[in-house]
């Protein structure tokens, strides 16, 4: 039987592992941190140890890089995004990628019974490429998938996205809908 986005809860496709950085850190200290353990973003704590926010490496690049900031002086408080877009581990994978792209967030914290003090994980594009590998048939999904953002005119954001299908040879040459064909640069373009 296969999986589908109707019947597959977020909690099963989350990264369980939250890496986390306090608020009171430097940009410096969490560009260290994400390389160090390979990952595109961080939960910001609180002095309660409770989950604020979240820094992310277009964060980086946004506030520090661009403006040509110190990464030593300038605080993860002020370059956060904050507040957090939750989702619980019980809901659809399909409301995850809704929420992701209705609020043009990369990161949702994964929350227990809608508690944003209770987190279990984050689910990221990443995320969602291993599941699609693994449970659906790739080519429909690549179709649903560029298109749809092809219609929202946002591939720019979830290039990663399309370049990682692409990385791994999954996807097609072709994508087809309604009879027209659209080669994979043309998609990419919009």
């Amino acid at each position: 039987m296969k999986v589908t986005t109707k019947t597959t809860s977020i909690g099963q496709l989350m990264t369980e592992k939250l890496e986390t950085i306090d608020i009171s850190n430097s940009a410096q200290q969490a560009s260290k941190k994400m390389r160090d353990k390979n990952v595109s973003s961080l939960i910001v704590i609180d002095n309660y140890n409770k989950p604020t926010g979240i820094v992310t490496e277009r964060d980086l690049v946004r506030k520090v890089c661009v403006n040509d900031a110190s990464s030593s002086s300038m605080l993860i408080k002020d370059i956060m995004s904050s507040p957090l877009t939750t989702i619980d581990a019980v809901s659809p994978v399909d409301v995850a990628a809704d929420i992701m792209i209705q609020n043009r967030v990369r990161h949702l914290l994964v929350v227990e019974n809608d508690d944003i003090d209770k987190p279990l994980g984050i689910i990221t594009p990443t995320d969602f490429v291993g599941y699609l590998k693994e449970n659906m048939n790739i080519d429909d999904v690549n179709v649903k998938i560029l298109e749809s953002l092809k219609e929202e005119g946002r591939k720019g954001e979830h290039q990663e996205v399309i370049e990682e299908l692409e990385q791994q040879g999954e996807l097609p040459k072709d994508v087809q809908k309604g009879g027209e064909q659209y080669e994979n640069e043309e998609l990419r373009q919009g």
